[in-house]
């Protein structure tokens, strides 16, 4: 809403942008407000003018998530965020909430526009983390691209319906399995 209102757009209603979380933000200041390369730059400028201060910290937790996450790792799983965000801002919020303690590996965006796509995320985890047996990764997200980003590295994928995303994008994009909260998402991983 900050960068928008930096061009006179004013956004009454927070929901509608929900479509911003999970693709890239360059792409989505381009496709749904039509800003051009040089408006999105500023765009993007303006929108971490405020995330870095403010922003970055209005975020909660969804129900359950700590008590999943160390279950998995209690277990012995590894648990590797791979976010379109840029790791400096995944890392800080990971810090802030104190979970960060139950992640192995973080990938995410940089900061100068390059590895934005989810498949290119999820391949330099896949690659980072030395992972050769992709039946025994699977990717878990909220969005479309999300599950589209695990299909083209032919790795199996759970949708989330505590995210932002809805049954039907995560099913249309193929999802192998979609959980309705942490606990049904715990039951999936068996």
């Amino acid at each position: 809403m900050y960068a928008l209102n930096k061009y006179g757009i004013i956004v009454e209603d927070r929901n509608e942008l929900k479509k911003f979380v999970g693709p890239p933000l360059g792409d989505s200041f381009q496709e749904f407000y039509g800003l051009s390369n040089e408006e999105t730059i500023t765009a993007i400028k303006y929108y971490r003018e405020y995330y870095t201060e403010k922003g970055i910290f209005e975020n909660l937790l969804y129900d359950g998530i700590e008590t999943l996450l160390k279950k998995i790792k209690d277990c012995g799983g590894s648990i590797i965020l791979a976010t379109s965000k840029p790791k400096v801002f995944a890392e800080k919020i990971l810090e802030y909430f104190g979970i960060d303690k139950y992640f192995s590996y973080i990938v995410g965006s940089n900061l100068d526009g390059t590895m934005v796509k989810k498949d290119d995320i999820l391949k330099f985890a896949i690659d980072s983390c030395g992972i050769k047996d992709l039946s025994k990764a699977i990717m878990i997200g909220d969005r479309k691209y999300d599950i589209l980003g695990a299909k083209k590295l032919c790795m199996k994928s759970i949708g989330v319906l505590y995210g932002y995303g809805s049954r039907e994008e995560l099913e249309e994009a193929g999802a192998d399995f979609i959980a309705s909260d942490t606990d049904e998402l715990w039951e999936v991983l068996g």
